[in-house]
């Protein structure tokens, strides 16, 4: 029933004779990606921008919520507005609207990450308690902002932000797992350089966004400090599902925070 009532609106928006507001975006290729990526999440791919956070964020809302996910869009594209959970407005600017050239990704991917990452600055505000680390990074985005994404766009009434500065990072990948075996999402925060990556940097600093995907094998204590002790899951990022296994100290260097919804 739910993927009829997907196929019917996206039929209804390919009938629809309102024009776009966006000057480079074709609405053939829209509705088409957007019938790729209701059959394949994965599809979903920020590519050459660094939209690691709202690249996460809309992954998961298809995976939730896809006919949400094909009404967002179409609004996007006819009107050059997102409505949130709350009933804020979310308006890309005109000078996003009227990019052109090189997207380095596909249109409807460009559509949606580009509008929420312009927008989350203006929307979300700062958390004074997440770590200073956390704080100070510039030009990539917030914790505060992937928890605000959680409730405004997946419409989640329970979001909670683990740092693992401050709860340590087992208890924290461990709250994301709760969440998702419970029938939520979680995303988590990494040094990708490291975690997903072959080219770990000398010191270790968070720089990606990831949604996590469960399947994890999580060691029963917190303190204990074997070199045989492992930790893995799987992620989607950069369009596709990755596994991550990591000797436990390993992960620990690479894990910043969870943020776990239901």
């Amino acid at each position: 029933m739910e993927s009829q009532k997907v196929d019917a609106a996206i039929s209804e928006f390919e009938r629809s004779q309102i024009p776009g507001v966006w000057a480079g975006l074709n609405k053939t290729k829209i509705i088409a990606e957007m019938r790729d990526r209701i059959q394949n999440p994965f599809q979903i791919n920020q590519s050459g921008q660094p939209f690691c956070g709202p690249a996460a964020v809309a992954f998961t809302l298809l995976n939730q919520n896809p006919l949400r996910y094909v009404e967002i869009c179409r609004h996007l594209f006819e009107i050059g507005s997102l409505q949130t959970k709350s009933m804020r407005s979310i308006y890309p600017s005109i000078p996003l609207r009227q990019s052109k050239g090189n997207l380095r990704m596909p249109q409807v991917d460009w559509m949606l990450l580009s509008t929420l990452r312009e927008s989350a600055n203006l929307i979300f505000p700062v958390e004074p308690n997440a770590p200073e680390i956390i704080r100070n990074i510039s030009g990539m985005t917030k914790s505060w902002e992937m928890a605000g994404w959680a409730r405004e766009i997946l419409g989640s009434r329970d979001v909670k932000s683990h740092y693992a500065y401050f709860s340590g990072d087992i208890p924290a990948l461990r709250a994301a797992d709760e969440a998702i075996k419970s029938g939520g999402f979680a995303f988590a925060l990494i040094t990708a350089e490291g975690m997903l990556g072959n080219n770990p940097p000398l010191i270790p600093y968070p720089s990606h966004w990831v949604a996590l995907l469960g399947n994890m094998t999580i060691p029963a204590g917190n303190l204990a400090n074997s070199d045989r002790e492992r930790v893995s899951f799987d992620v989607y990022s950069w369009g596709k599902k990755m596994r991550v296994e990591l000797p436990k100290k390993s992960f620990e260097n690479y894990f910043w925070v969870a943020i776990a919804g239901i």
